[in-house]
């Protein structure tokens, strides 16, 4: 765990500085944080009577410190520091959803609880937490492929008029049909899979009345999840509340501590997994993996730390905990760090799997390391690319990062004529980020004839294809065609028609598209669709318009972050505008500035002095 620790600090900033240590077993708040030119990146640790005890001065990027002690179990922070790259790389991560109504229910045929459309991939922006950041567990493949009668049943009910999903699950117990335990699991985890969380939601609740169905812990936390994602973490703390104290155990909150770290809500995260600790519930790999993905999102400097409580608790790293560690040293171009990692891993017992050497291969890839990409992807491959088709699915986008056509093609040729869903939407982005826009259209046509009807977020690929090549033409036909086939335009669709717009330089109409979406839908648009308008009108020095977004992000429900204030702030700097009471701004919303903002708050003080003020003064 050491030499894992040690991997996860950039050698660069191993700097130390030994300040005052003392054993507590008291929580305390963290110092506000201080500007300072100076920077050094972490400070010696020493654990006493299984309590980490620290006053540490971590700086990011040589500027902001944060003081704060920790102890046993314990995170405390107010910084929000990141780099763009991160800030672009954890949108997809950001949308919980807001309370929908039953049409917002993506339309679900027939064939969508089919075997084909079973492993069914999305875009990098899914609304939800993603399978990377989900703890993965061993499954029986054919349970996965199981197909819910009940869930079937729920979903015609909800397509016809007249027809509540309460009287088709009291019909569906009427005819003696089962209602056990294996299949209420079964049609929710059916219901979910298809993002129809709201359906969910109402078969928990009817379930709950029912005589014959007595709930346990895993069934209220399935519950309380969904609530999360639907109605906000203020609904699931509250709900909490109503469980039978006796379930309220570790699995209750760690279900909130996930929805906590997907909606990046780091105070509140870190709420929970103090609560934890003070519940004595036993510290758990997965506990602490949720942090990690926080930290790796918002201040990677952190990661450290966890790693310390791990060393301190005897908890051994898993397969997931080293890929968010790979994760987070790709992200910062640490290739160096990234294989060390890899190499602790493997002298740890641990081989990476599937999952791993994709993250590998990408991040090779973005840093330049081509041969080291191609290398992982023919590793993958195997010897006979026939026996491992499922594979497909991560080499054709890798390829396609790497430039090489030829390999996408050759890939892609073995697959066509039996394609599974995942694969074929890899293709339409593979063949997109080549500029291949006739290959992606044929892939996604033969989708199409081969399925008859598919959900907006799969015509969200494509489109996201015309919005990366500025054809706004094709992009609006499209969405025309994903109307006259019975898709709802949701989020996924909003957000490729604003990169549409905005690549066209229309970042006016994308505005426009967006807030009559939001009135006609009451759905919550993803944190990226909105950033996208947010750094248009910032590029612009409109600061009107910035300020405006800056407000409906806000009304969405997404907690102010340093990025935020980071576009609106360089709207002020384009426009030569000076700006009063930025600091104050932030500092009521728990927002600290990173090195980047503290430069741009200096920009923009109206009251700054310089040499020439001096004089003219």
């Amino acid at each position: 765990m050491w030499a894992l620790r040690r991997a996860s600090v950039p050698l660069r900033n191993r700097g130390f500085k030994v300040g005052t240590v003392r054993a507590s077993c008291v929580k305390l708040a963290p110092i506000a944080c201080e500007e300072d030119e100076a920077g050094i990146s972490e400070c010696s640790p020493i654990i006493c009577n299984r309590y980490l005890s620290m006053n540490t001065a971590q700086y990011y990027s040589g500027y902001a410190s944060l003081k704060f002690i920790v102890s046993k179990h314990e995170f405390s922070s107010q910084a929000d520091a990141r780099t763009k790259v991160e800030d672009d790389l954890e949108d997809g991560f950001s949308e919980l959803g807001a309370p929908p109504g039953e049409n917002n229910d993506e339309s679900v045929s027939e064939l969508d609880l089919s075997d084909d459309n079973e492993d069914v991939g999305g875009p990098q922006n899914e609304l939800e937490l993603s399978d990377a950041e989900i703890e993965p567990t061993e499954k029986n493949s054919s349970q996965r492929r199981a197909q819910s009668g009940l869930a079937r049943v729920i979903i015609e009910a909800s397509g016809q008029s007249g027809v509540s999903i309460q009287s088709a699950l009291e019909k569906w117990v009427e005819e003696g049909k089962e209602l056990s335990r294996t299949e209420v699991s079964l049609a929710i985890g059916n219901l979910r899979k298809r993002r129809l969380f709201w359906k969910a939601l109402q078969l928990s609740e009817w379930l709950e009345g029912q005589d014959g169905f007595e709930f346990v812990e895993k069934d209220y936390a399935s519950r309380l999840d969904l609530i999360a994602k639907l109605h906000g973490l203020e609904k699931a703390e509250n709900y909490i509340e109503s469980i039978p104290e006796s379930f309220r155990g570790e699995v209750i909150y760690r279900t909130l501590l996930a929805n906590c770290v997907v909606q990046t809500n780091v105070r509140k995260a870190e709420q929970v997994f103090n609560k934890m600790k003070d519940l004595e519930f036993p510290l758990t790999a997965f506990a602490c993996n949720q942090l990690l993905i926080l930290y790796q999102r918002i201040d990677k400097k952190k990661i450290a730390d966890v790693l310390l409580l791990m060393e301190q608790e005897n908890i051994k790293p898993s397969p997931f905990t080293y890929n968010i560690l790979i994760t987070a040293k790709g992200q910062s171009h640490d290739i160096a760090g990234m294989d060390q990692i890899v190499e602790t891993m493997k002298a740890e017992g641990i081989e990476p799997d599937l999952h791993i050497k994709g993250t590998l291969a990408k991040h090779y890839a973005f840093a330049g390391h081509k041969n080291k990409a191609i290398d992982i992807l023919k590793e993958m491959e195997g010897e006979k690319l026939t026996e491992n088709l499922w594979v497909c699915r991560y080499l054709l986008p890798l390829y396609a990062e790497l430039g090489k056509p030829d390999e996408v093609e050759r890939i892609w040729k073995v697959c066509e004529s039996n394609p599974r869903f995942d694969v074929c939407l890899s293709a339409i982005e593979a063949w997109g980020r080549l500029k291949k826009i006739e290959e992606a259209e044929k892939v996604f046509e033969m989708m199409v004839n081969k399925w008859k009807k598919i959900s907006s977020r799969h015509y969200a690929v494509l489109l996201n294809v015309y919005a990366n090549n500025k054809m706004l033409n094709e992009g609006k036909d499209l969405v025309r065609k994903m109307a006259d086939s019975g898709c709802r335009i949701g989020p996924l669709t909003w957000d490729a028609l604003v990169k549409l717009y905005v690549r066209s330089g229309e970042v006016e109409k994308a505005d426009s598209v967006l807030q009559k979406a939001v009135n006609q839908n009451y759905t919550k648009p993803l944190f990226s669709t909105y950033m996208t308008i947010l750094n248009q009108y910032a590029q612009r020095g409109d600061i009107h318009n910035s300020e405006k977004i800056f407000y409906r992000m806000r009304q969405a429900g997404y907690a102010s972050r340093i990025s935020h204030y980071q576009a609106l702030i360089q709207a002020y700097i384009n426009a030569k505008q000076p700006a009063y009471g930025f600091r104050e701004r932030m500092k009521a919303d728990g927002v600290f500035p990173n090195k980047i903002v503290a430069s741009q708050l200096v920009q923009i003080d109206a009251f700054r002095k310089t040499a020439v003020s001096d004089l003219l003064d």
